[in-house]
């Protein structure tokens, strides 16, 4: 998924409770962030707290994670909000006629301090959360939703955005300028801007408490991944699991202090090869369990009913806010526009998805039957990895592990950055000269192939660890821009969560994951492209189901002969992969597409009509399972992400009826890369220029809808993602985007 954007933006100061970051550290808060004695007490503090000095350095300045400590941060928040409140009073007490420069620009350049503290406090909150770190998260997250709130209720400051929106002069501001106003004049409305003061006090109430159940949440889900993992006694326990997967489960159990052969981690990085290899059907339900319920095993841990009430307090607010539900003020501001159309597409491919898996659980039973299983014998969800891979090899000649001899870490990262040169003329070079906040991050320089200019930094942290959230995802720690005529460069980082192997060992990856590292990739050259002006508009910063476009086109670079020939070398011979295997790899594209669409959007569906429930008091175990048995969900499968785990939908609001995106984004990318083998190749320069200038470079300048047109020349067509999921054709055939489509700030993940 990509979440999230620690570099939140000023204009989220506008709009701060819709946004997310690694922890639910939305918005800091004001209440208990009073200056004690203006500029001097922040020069003092400064004096103290590392945490609140400007980044200083190389490369325009960087975060100084050498000096971080954890006690450092509830100070360094508290000050830096007292900072920027001072900032906006200035703004909004101006006794001077509201226009753009003193209004819409003087709060894009408000709130520098804020930005830089909750960037370095969101890495800790997602990649080192200890108790220390979550203590603070349970105490500062109510006071940073009612800090934003503070600021979005701030009467003379919207009054002075609604001036500008509204005034006649808006005419003569640049088309960026004009953009950039109506997305401060829209967010403000959107936080309830225009309510009265009692619906406003309630509205803030209700922020407070979500920010408190969305922490709770995450830290649920964390401790159950943290503090579970299924223990192999005895070598005899590992039967089945190809060499490298032994061996990462040989360095878990070492890393965890275990006497015992292996460890399996409870992320999905280490479940999903254990569930596809593992030939011990007892421990593969184990592992299927602990992977599946966490956040669903009653005690202290349970997220059943933090789900309840944040679905009652959204809806609640949805209402106050003039909306239906939850899902209609959360797609109004996207490119599907309602509920209605976002479910439209998912019905479309629900169906032959489902027909798709029927197929596909009838081959693994005929082959189960085949190698001997007792006649009463089911797929159960434990098994279909297992016996799809089985199906997989025995009808294309295809093992994964096989691939995967061939995928190594590091090689695909070099394969990415060539890809990044080729498309977008980046080049990347390894630096050392900048602190990271763990021994395995590593850092780059990017610049322009051709002028040598500094692009930007990109920081990889690649391995699993205690306190560091599941799954895959992207983070800007600093917008692009050039306001006032000074460029600053992005710093933006990718995040994955590998096994990490012994010391001077290659880390074998599956193409699965190869294929999300592209798309986290994807999200990072989104940030990296970026040429705007204005750092609210920079980057990834565009509506929800746009956001995960760009990565998920990205993944289309990886199976290209360019990439494969190059990097995809064998981890011990260093031979490439041969044209055989990726003839079988071609042949077997479509393969399983009946499961990976389905788990998906068993989640997406399930997100949607939660959100489009209302105000009714739902226990989710019990709507996940009725629902899914009204939609027709297989038996076999289970939703990619249970309810009681969905951290995209409950760690904040960022992908809140909003897990569809992912399907939205799919077709946009697979309609977009068919302009690319309609023209010259996937490394057609024409069409690349075109994907950079109207894709890539833009951030959210411009409409989406209107963006894409001008990249493809039309609305998208799913002609082309029904194609490369090889599901048959129905009579609908273009998801039409709006005229206007309104903007959401922030990023996605992939887990």
């Amino acid at each position: 998924m990509t979440p999230p954007n620690t570099s939140l933006g000023k204009a989220l100061l506008a709009n701060a409770f819709l946004t997310f970051s690694l922890a639910a550290c939305l918005m800091p808060t004001s209440s208990h962030a009073q200056p004690t004695s203006g500029a001097a007490a922040t020069a003092a503090s400064t004096a103290t707290n590392p945490l609140l000095a400007p980044w200083s350095g190389p490369y325009g300045g960087v975060p100084a994670f050498d000096k971080v400590k954890v006690e450092q941060f509830k100070p360094a928040l508290e000050a830096a909000m007292a900072e920027n409140l001072r900032e906006i009073d200035v703004i909004a007490g101006n006794k001077q006629a509201p226009t753009f420069d003193n209004t819409i620009a003087a709060l894009e350049r408000a709130g520098e301090r804020l930005d830089e503290v909750r960037t370095v406090y969101g890495i800790w909150s997602g990649t080192l959360s200890s108790p220390d770190v979550q203590a603070i998260e349970r105490e500062m997250s109510p006071r940073m939703a009612a800090f934003a709130d503070q600021i979005n209720q701030n009467e003379p400051l919207f009054r002075r955005v609604e001036a500008v929106y509204n005034s006649p002069a808006k005419k003569q501001l640049t088309p960026e300028q004009q953009r950039l106003t109506w997305v401060y004049y829209n967010n403000f409305v959107r936080a309830g801007a225009k309510l009265d003061a009692t619906a406003k006090s309630r509205l803030s109430a209700i922020n407070q408490r979500l920010a408190g159940l969305f922490t709770r949440f995450s830290q649920n889900v964390l401790a159950d991944e943290t503090d579970s993992v299924l223990v192999l006694k005895s070598p005899a326990e590992m039967s089945g699991l190809p060499a490298s997967l032994r061996d990462d489960a040989a360095n878990a159990a070492t890393a965890r202090k275990l006497t015992a052969a292996g460890a399996i981690t409870n992320t999905r990085s280490s479940i999903e090869p254990f569930l596809t290899y593992s030939d011990q059907r007892k421990l593969r339900e184990k592992a299927w369990r602990m992977f599946y319920n966490r956040g669903d095993n009653g005690g202290v841990h349970d997220n059943n009913a933090i789900i309840t009430q944040i679905l009652q307090l959204r809806a609640e607010r949805a209402k106050l806010l003039g909306y239906k539900t939850h899902a209609h003020w959360r797609l109004d501001n996207t490119m599907a526009k309602t509920p209605e159309a976002a479910m439209a597409l998912m019905e479309e491919v629900w169906t032959p998805a489902v027909a798709r898996v029927k197929q596909e659980v009838a081959d693994m039973q005929a082959l189960a039957k085949k190698e001997g299983a007792p006649a009463d014998f089911k797929i159960e969800p434990w098994d279909y990895r297992y016996y799809a891979e089985k199906v997989r090899k025995a009808r294309y000649d295809l093992d994964q592990n096989e691939v995967k001899q061939y995928l190594q870490l590091d090689k695909m990262r070099e394969g990415m950055f060539w890809v990044a040169g080729e498309l977008f003329n980046f080049n990347f070079t390894p630096v050392t000269d900048v602190p990271v906040y763990h021994p395995d991050v590593k850092v780059w320089e990017v610049k322009d192939k051709t002028t040598g200019k500094h692009v930007g930094l990109w920081y990889f942290d690649p391995y699993a660890r205690p306190g560091k959230r599941s799954g895959a995802w992207m983070n800007a720690y600093r917008n692009q821009q050039r306001m006032d005529g000074k460029e600053v460069a992005t710093i933006v980082s990718n995040n994955s969560n590998f096994v990490k192997g012994k010391e001077g060992q290659p880390v074998l990856i599956s193409w699965t994951d190869a294929s999300t590292l592209f798309h986290e990739f994807g999200h990072a050259l989104h940030g990296l492209s970026s040429n705007v002006t204005y750092p609210t508009l920079a980057g990834t910063s565009v509506v929800r189901d746009y956001v995960e476009f760009p990565s998920q086109l990205l993944e289309n670079w990886l199976p290209t002969p360019q990439v494969l020939n190059r990097f995809a070398l064998h981890y011990q011979t260093g031979k490439p992969i041969p044209q055989a295997l990726v003839d079988r790899i071609e042949k077997a594209s479509t393969f399983n597409q009946g499961f990976e669409t389905t788990e998906f959007l068993a989640s997406a569906l399930i997100d949607m009509k939660l959100h489009l429930a209302g105000d009714q008091k739902i226990d989710p175990d019990k709507f996940e399972r009725e629902t899914l048995a009204q939609l027709g969900m297989p038996r076999e499968i289970v939703m990619r992400h249970r309810t009681p785990q969905f951290s995209h939908v409950f760690s904040s609001d960022g992908y809140s009826a909003g897990y569809y995106s992912y399907l939205w984004s799919v077709v946009l990318a697979a309609d977009a890369f068919s302009a690319f083998t309609e023209a010259g190749g996937p490394y057609d320069k024409a069409v690349g220029q075109r994907l950079t200038k109207y894709v890539f470079s833009v951030g959210n300048t411009v409409d989406p809808a209107e963006a894409y047109r001008k990249f493809r020349g039309r609305d998208p067509k799913i002609d082309a993602l029904m194609k490369e999921r090889g599901f048959p054709m129905t009579a609908k055939k273009t998801t039409k985007a709006p005229a206007k489509a309104p903007v959401k700030k922030g990023v996605g993940k992939k887990s």
